[in-house]
């Protein structure tokens, strides 16, 4: 699979992206907000592998790496990441991470939509759920960028830095998702 954005590409995670996958998941460098990070590759690469498409069955979750359009070299620049949150529910959790030296210039938010897109459109999605730390501000300001909508706290919900925190819940309905994109093709015209 992939999607092309103005930016970026998003292409289904494959056995060739698993060294980059390591480098991005096991640097605790690049999850100060996360409760605790798998620093052992192997556990990564088998936790990505359980993700691998089988033939015959319905995915229950979806893996994309982030590239740049227009870079010579291909290079990923961070990791999307779509799963079933409650199934009999419709609702699928997004996930992502762009590596530092390319955050700040859009390409997280690209990869929001089209990964908001997919859920709406290609999976019939009726809610996409996202969470973060509430110490997260840019995570929490992608999501309500992204037209996301923060429903809720769980009010210390992670083990973080020693210490009880809060956990931000955001959402976005099949129904505000479409009522977004419609007033932004009106507004494009």
């Amino acid at each position: 699979m992939e999607f092309i954005g103005q930016q970026i590409k998003i292409t289904t995670l494959t056995e060739q992206d698993m060294e980059f996958i390591c480098q991005l998941e096991c640097d605790a460098s690049l999850w100060t907000f996360e409760e605790s990070v798998e620093t052992r590759e192997e556990n990564v690469k088998e936790k990505y592998r359980s993700h691998f498409p089988v033939e015959g069955e319905t995915p229950y979750a979806y893996d994309f790496v982030i590239r740049r359009l227009n870079d010579a070299s291909d290079t990923p620049i961070g990791v999307m990441q779509m799963w079933s949150y409650v199934d009999f529910r419709q609702s699928w959790e997004l996930g992502f991470a762009v590596m530092p030296e390319f955050s700040g210039k859009g390409y997280g938010s690209e990869a929001a939509r089209l990964m908001l897109q997919f859920a709406f459109d290609e999976l019939k999605a009726h809610k996409v759920v996202g969470m973060c730390n509430a110490e997260n501000v840019r995570s929490a300001a992608l999501m309500q960028h992204v037209g996301m909508t923060r429903e809720a706290v769980f009010k210390e919900e992670l083990w973080w830095q020693g210490k009880w925190t809060d956990q931000f819940f955001f959402s976005i309905l099949d129904r505000e998702y479409r009522a977004m994109e419609s007033k932004n093709k009106e507004a494009s015209l």
